[in-house]
């Protein structure tokens, strides 16, 4: 998968905002992301079951830093004080797409 091309912070809204290659904008939540992430602290590594209860996600996280890993992924350190995970760009793409395939309310 390849990097997105515009990757931006948008922190009063607490938003992600990835633009893909291929045109698509993705609005990420940052709660979302968050709520999504699948290092060994969140995901137990043998049985893939995850570990971090969703809804412990503050309703207000906020993101303090953000930094390319690679030419692959994000490193995002959040509010909450967790900092593990690395959120690959095939990782983002597929909670981009499961947000947009949601039923609109």
């Amino acid at each position: 998968m390849n990097a997105p091309i515009n990757i931006r912070a948008h922190k009063e809204r607490r938003v992600l905002e990835l633009q893909w290659s291929d045109s698509e904008t993705a609005q990420l939540p940052f709660r979302t992301v968050r709520q999504n992430c699948r290092c060994a602290v969140c995901v137990d590594e043998l049985t893939g079951r995850q570990i971090l209860d969703p809804e412990s996600v503050p309703l207000d996280l906020g993101l303090l830093e953000v930094s390319l890993a690679g030419n692959y992924a994000l490193r995002v350190r959040w509010s909450d004080n967790h900092d593990s995970g690395l959120f690959t760009w095939r990782h983002l793409r597929a909670i981009s797409d499961a947000l947009n395939s949601r039923p609109q309310a």
